[in-house]
């Protein structure tokens, strides 16, 4: 088995589409289909299902992309392993993140990372944490910021504590929680009309995991996929929000009030990384500059 066929097989999945995977791979669409069929034959068995439109993963196939990309993820970190020792760091630096993660600055520390190692191609990636740990544990990224659940505490991950704080009520003004101005128990909100976020992310986890150790049910009736669509819609005294404290400081105009009987430390956000032997120098030399620029 041929690193190049791997590569080939990887792009392939991803475009799932012969003609974009080789014009990507700059190699010819006939070169790449015999390079993944010459795969099939040492494999002995189809990695795609093939149509006029698109390709897709056979199960044999997917359970092969997992390794694939772990694989060549290892490769990487070996050629840029052998570059550090050299004395240059280069390569890539496949960094994932949460929006509006607590504990880091992640616009600020690239910025830094990049003056100090300016031959890294620094490749960002936004979405929710359980993606992101899948991405991590995949060889896909190098490493994440992401907001701790037990679902991280795996052989395939590593965790590195960042911060943590309470969770908070955000209302609008005029909401009866505001005028009382009190601190509030899942049980006084069970009857609100919740705005959040997407089950993925880890505000929504971690408030999620408040009302159920409460075991007060609620319903999410407003659902988006960004901060300030939360706070616009909590703005409009269209529900109310259960979030991190540091969130407060985006909408002053908004009521906070603290979340009683839901403990100091709900929300902890964590760097995720593979064990330290998979560790890329370029994750290891960002982990340096963030205890650093922490410090």
């Amino acid at each position: 088995m041929e690193l190049r066929h791997l590569q080939h097989f990887v792009a392939v999945a991803e475009d799932q589409h012969f003609t974009r995977a080789a014009e990507r791979l700059m190699v010819s669409q006939s070169g790449l289909s015999a390079s993944i069929r010459a795969l099939e034959r040492e494999l002995q068995t189809p990695l795609f299902v093939r149509t006029t439109r698109r390709v897709t993963l056979t199960p044999a196939g997917r359970a092969l992309l997992c390794e694939a990309e772990r694989i060549l993820a290892q490769v990487r970190s070996a050629h840029e392993a052998v570059a550090a020792v050299q004395g240059v760091l280069r390569g890539m630096l496949a960094l994932g993140s949460e929006q509006c993660i607590a504990g880091v600055h992640v616009a600020g520390l690239l910025a830094a990372f990049r003056r100090e190692h300016p031959d890294v191609e620094i490749c960002l990636r936004q979405a929710g944490s359980g993606a992101l740990a899948e991405e991590v544990a995949a060889g896909r990224l190098d490493l994440a910021f992401v907001v701790r659940t037990a679902q991280e505490d795996t052989d395939q991950l590593r965790v590195v504590p960042l911060t943590s704080e309470p969770m908070t009520v955000l209302c609008h003004p005029s909401h009866r929680l505001a005028v009382a101005g009190a601190a509030v128990t899942p049980e006084d909100l069970g009857g609100e009309v919740f705005v959040d976020f997407h089950p993925d992310w880890g505000p929504r986890r971690a408030t999620d995991a408040v009302f159920a150790a409460a075991g007060v049910r609620r319903t999410v009736s407003l659902e988006v996929n960004d901060v300030h669509s939360l706070l616009d819609l909590v703005d409009e005294d269209l529900g109310v929000a259960v979030v991190p404290r540091h969130f407060r400081h985006k909408r002053p105009s908004l009521t906070a009030l603290p979340v009683k009987d839901a403990g100091e430390t709900v929300y902890q956000t964590v760097a995720l990384l593979p064990p330290a032997q998979a560790t890329s120098p370029a994750a290891r030399a960002l982990m340096a500059l963030l205890e650093t620029e922490g410090a």
